[in-house]
């Protein structure tokens, strides 16, 4: 049995970008297509469950979203492994609630 500990966290604005924005990697060098390549996908196939900060960045477009983290089901993870692998993690609980309905929704 493999056991999943949470000891790692990734901050959005801090590793990635503080402007977040666009679905496909022809959007710009901050697509949710880019972050869902260089960081989730390693998260899904990893032993960690890691916290996602979401806070600090100067905000998030619906298509950055959608694409990050929804993007993970249309790659083939269900929602309870993407949900068992990431931990979301924000002062604003509207943000996690729709990034997790991308989740359940993605293959939709």
């Amino acid at each position: 049995m493999v056991r999943i500990m949470t000891n790692k966290t990734i901050s959005i604005a801090k590793d990635f970008s503080r402007y977040p924005a666009g679905r496909f990697l022809d959007d710009g060098p901050a697509s949710g297509e880019q972050f869902r390549r260089d960081f989730l996908v390693d998260i899904m196939e990893g032993n960690q469950k890691v916290n996602i900060d979401l806070d600090g960045t100067r905000g998030y477009g619906s298509s950055f979203l959608e694409e990050a983290f929804g993007g993970l089901t249309r790659a083939g993870y269900t929602p309870e492994v993407i949900f068992n692998k990431i931990n979301l993690v924000s002062e604003d609980a509207s943000l996690i609630y729709e990034i997790e309905s991308y989740i359940r929704d993605g293959n939709a």
